[in-house]
């Protein structure tokens, strides 16, 4: 039985379009897979050469009963100091006070206790070499951040660049773990005391923000240290500070959000490799009537009406 030519090419033509859908189809069901598990698992650092963490979220919890009960005592008397505060006014305080406040002092080091608030980190966590310390200072009424720089990248085959140390406060909580966020819209300056050995620092400032997609969006702004045996007032206006995401300055700025401040830190990365320290006295924020600047940057449009 003969076959025609215009047969045999419909026949081809169908086989193409068969055999292409059975291979689009795992493709599609692979990706998913995978995008469903990715939105599932925490999306933590994993080193290089190291297995993914696939365990569900309720794998990695840890019960403990007798620890539980003392939680609920915590919280409870937490939301009884929230329902204090309210019926004072604002924080605690009376109404006048906070509306004609001109400086607050926002963290200072008074205690070994003081320094609960803070997380210290360094490239150690990708597999670098520097290594970050935080401590009390003399007479205990100061904060030490000491240790020591190192830009040597791992040995792993896939990073490329290494050495940074960062001190950031902990996000303050409220009763059950809700987060709070600091007010800062009665002020426009950041003021602090420090000491430190001459090296640049970088002050990063981390708001609240709507999209998840913006949770790596923060505020920098430089920081540069004298160095030697004195303290250094500095005061950086909060107009000052540029928008950044994942150590990328971003071209379309934003004015900060005074009103959902979650974190301050310090970054030092000038790969310098060596010794280093930075002594801070407190941490405050002042009104500076003389400064009208609301932003120092541009905020254009990337599509203008015309």
């Amino acid at each position: 039985m003969a076959v025609s030519k215009t047969t045999l090419k419909t026949l081809f033509g169908i086989y193409g379009v068969i055999h292409r859908q059975s291979l689009l189809l795992p493709s599609t069901l692979r990706c998913s897979i995978i995008l469903s598990t990715r939105s599932i698992y925490d999306r933590d650092y994993r080193r290089p050469g190291q297995p993914p963490d696939t365990r569900w979220p309720w794998q990695k919890i840890q019960f403990d009963f007798s620890k539980g009960m003392e939680g609920i005592k915590k919280h409870i008397g937490l939301l009884k100091d929230e329902f204090v505060q309210r019926w004072t006014g604002p924080e605690g305080r009376p109404l006048i006070e906070h509306m004609l406040e001109q400086t607050r002092v926002q963290w200072e080091f008074r205690g070994p206790e003081s320094l609960n608030q803070w997380v210290v980190s360094s490239d150690q966590e990708i597999g670098g070499r520097s290594e970050a310390y935080i401590k009390l200072g003399k007479n205990n009424t100061t904060c030490l951040l000491y240790g020591t720089l190192c830009s040597t990248p791992p040995r792993d085959g896939e990073t490329r660049y290494s050495g940074y140390c960062t001190l950031r406060s902990k996000q303050p909580l409220a009763s059950f773990d809700r987060k709070k966020h600091y007010d800062w819209s009665s002020f426009n300056a950041l003021h602090m005391r420090i000491r430190g050995d001459g090296r640049p620092w970088m002050v990063n400032v981390s708001a609240e923000t709507f999209f998840s997609h913006q949770r790596d969006d923060i505020y920098s702004y430089f920081l540069y240290t004298r160095g030697g045996p004195y303290w250094q007032d500095v005061k950086i206006p909060f107009s000052k500070f540029f928008l950044s995401s994942r150590g990328r300055i971003q071209d379309d700025q934003h004015v900060l959000w005074l009103d959902k401040v979650k974190s301050i830190g310090f970054t030092l990365g000038d790969k310098a490799d060596g010794p280093f320290q930075l002594e801070i006295d407190f941490i405050g924020l002042c009104n500076d009537l003389a400064h009208t600047e609301e932003f120092a940057y541009e905020l254009y449009k990337r599509n203008p009406e015309v």
